[in-house]
């Protein structure tokens, strides 16, 4: 591995060469903080897959992605007077020093989740109103709910125990069986919600992460079905001519592989 002065001469390699892009580059002249954004979700996406996959050659590739859009929005603050890469580093360094007591001060904790607890405390005594601020609007719907589980948790407000999380999915989804029976969509869609946030209820007591676990499934499916129309294409057919136990023979065998 290397030195920290040797990780100190790569970052500042990075920063030089920002400088050079941002001045002679006509692309990343013309970009700005609007425009880097739905580039910089893409990026932190690819990253997930590659950590997905234990990818670690393609992980350290998509890590320098998303440092460079990290340095990019950096370079532009500078640009206008508002921040710099030192200001980003120092804010989170003083985040991470004042939200850490039990390193930095005298505060005692016994395990990963009194330190949850402190951390969710500690936001609402700098101003936050709500444990749930920290949670971002645009998040994904799965992600979105983790998180606010995992928020409300820190304060306090949770099961005792995964027997009674079990409990209350069976109790939604016995409610959702029956709107399902009246055929109200709007009492449908609202029960059906309230499954699937009670499951990942339930995978937070499992120590599972439903979005990675729904993930896997999707790849999973992916690589089944595109067995399974690879098989097709060798028999001269579409899966369009194919019938239901045609397929199955051919799913079953990618089910193996």
């Amino acid at each position: 591995m290397n030195t920290r002065q040797q990780q100190l001469d790569a970052f500042n390699r990075l920063l030089d060469i920002m400088d050079d892009l941002r001045e002679k580059c006509p692309w990343d002249k013309k970009q700005t903080l609007q425009t880097l954004r739905h580039l910089t979700i893409e990026e932190t996406y690819e990253l997930g897959d590659a950590i997905l996959d234990n990818d670690l050659q393609e992980v350290k590739k998509e890590l320098g992605d998303v440092l460079l859009h990290i340095v990019f929005y950096a370079k532009i603050g500078s640009e206008t007077g508002d921040f710099d890469i030192a200001d980003v580093a120092n804010s989170i360094c003083d985040k991470l020093i004042h939200r850490h007591p039990h390193i930095y001060g005298d505060v005692v904790v016994e395990d990963e989740e009194q330190v949850k607890q402190n951390w969710e405390k500690l936001k609402l005594k700098e101003g936050k109103k709500s444990v749930l601020e920290g949670v971002p609007k645009s998040l994904p719907a799965l992600v979105k709910a983790s998180r606010i589980q995992e928020k409300a948790r820190g304060v306090g407000f949770d099961w005792e125990e995964p027997g009674q999380v079990w409990e209350k999915v069976q109790e939604e989804i016995a409610e959702f069986h029956d709107e399902v029976q009246s055929g109200d969509q709007e009492k449908m869609e609202g029960e059906f919600g309230d499954v699937l946030f009670s499951l990942i209820n339930y995978a937070r007591f499992l120590k599972i992460n439903p979005e990675d676990a729904l993930e896997r499934t999707n790849k999973k499916f992916i690589k089944r079905f595109t067995y399974l129309e690879s098989k097709a294409g060798e028999m001269g057919k579409s899966l369009a001519d194919m019938t239901l136990a045609e397929m199955d023979v051919f799913w079953n065998e990618a089910k193996k592989l």
